[in-house]
C-alpha cells in the first residue's frame, strides 16, 4: 500500500463476535483433544491385542475388530459432521455425508464382526457386564444402520410410505448416541479383564477408562444437541398438523 502500511487478513469472519470466536476456538480445541484421546485409548488397546504377536487369537481380534469399529471409524464417522473437525470442516456437506455413511458402514461392519467373533468363540455370551453392554451396542449399531439407510433415502422412501422424513433422522441419532454411548461403556468394563489390568497396571487401566469417557463425552455432544434440537422441531411440526 502507498502509506506503507500492510493490510491485516483476518483470520475470522468480519461478522464474528469476541464471544463467538472464543465459543468457536474453545470447540475446535476440544474437537483436537477429543482425536488426541481416541488415538491413546485405540492405540493401547491394540498394542495389548498384539502383545503375544501373530497369529492373533479370537480375543484378541475381538479387541482390534470393535476398538477400529466402534472407537475409531464409528467415533470419526460422528465427528466428520461436526463443523469443527478439522480434516471434514472444509468439506461441503454432501461430501461431510459421504464421508459419515462411508466411516459408518466400515465401523459398524468391523464392529458387528468383532461380536460376533467373540459370541461364537464363548459358551456363555452376555453374561458380564461387558457383554450385556456389548450386546446393547450390537443392537443400537445394527438398528442405527438400518435406520441410517432409510434416513438418507427418506426422499425416496416418502414416495412409498407416507412417513415423515425428520422422524427417521432424529431416530438415526439417537440410535447413534446409545450405540456409541453403549460401547465405551463395554470398553470401559473390558478394561477391568484381569488380562488387561495386569499388563498395564491399576493406575494405567483407570487411566484409560477415564480417558474413554472423556472423548465420549466430547463426541456426543454435537449429536445430543441436534437430537434434541431437530425433536423439538418434529414437535413443533406435529402440534401445526
Amino acid at each position: 500500500m502507498e502509506n506503507g502500511m500492510k493490510m491485516e487478513t483476518p483470520s475470522a469472519p468480519a461478522f464474528e463476535s469476541k464471544n463467538e470466536y472464543k465459543l468457536r476456538t474453545f470447540q475446535s480445541s476440544l474437537n483436537l483433544l477429543a482425536h488426541i484421546l481416541i488415538g491413546i485409548v485405540v492405540g493401547s488397546c491394540l498394542f495389548f491385542a498384539y502383545r503375544n504377536g501373530l497369529p492373533l487369537g479370537n480375543m484378541a481380534i475381538h479387541i482390534v475388530l470393535c476398538v477400529l469399529g466402534y472407537h475409531l471409524l464409528m467415533a470419526e464417522s460422528i465427528l466428520s459432521l461436526s463443523p469443527y473437525n478439522g480434516w471434514s470442516s472444509h468439506l461441503r456437506i454432501v461430501d461431510k455425508r459421504r464421508a459419515h455413511w462411508i466411516l459408518q458402514i466400515l465401523g459398524s461392519g468391523l464392529a458387528i464382526a468383532g461380536s460376533i467373533i467373540m459370541s461364537r468363540h464363548k459358551v456363555t455370551n452376555w453374561d458380564s457386564l461387558h457383554g450385556k453392554f456389548a450386546l446393547v451396542a450390537l443392537v443400537f449399531t445394527t438398528v442405527s444402520l438400518v435406520n441410517g439407510l432409510a434416513s438418507l433415502y427418506a426422499y425416496e422412501i416418502q414416495k412409498l410410505v407416507p412417513l415423515p422424513g425428520r422422524l427417521s433422522k432424529v431416530t438415526h441419532i439417537c440410535f447413534g448416541i446409545v450405540a456409541f454411548g453403549a460401547s465405551t461403556i463395554s470398553l470401559c468394563y473390558g478394561f477391568q479383564n484381569n488380562a488387561f489390568r495386569n499388563f498395564f497396571g491399576q493406575a494405567n487401566t483407570e487411566t484409560l477408562i477415564g480417558l474413554s469417557a472423556g472423548f465420549t463425552a466430547i463426541i456426543l455432544i454435537n449429536p445430543c444437541i441436534t437430537f434434541v434440537a431437530r425433536l423439538i422441531a418434529c414437535s413443533n411440526i406435529k402440534g401445526e398438523l
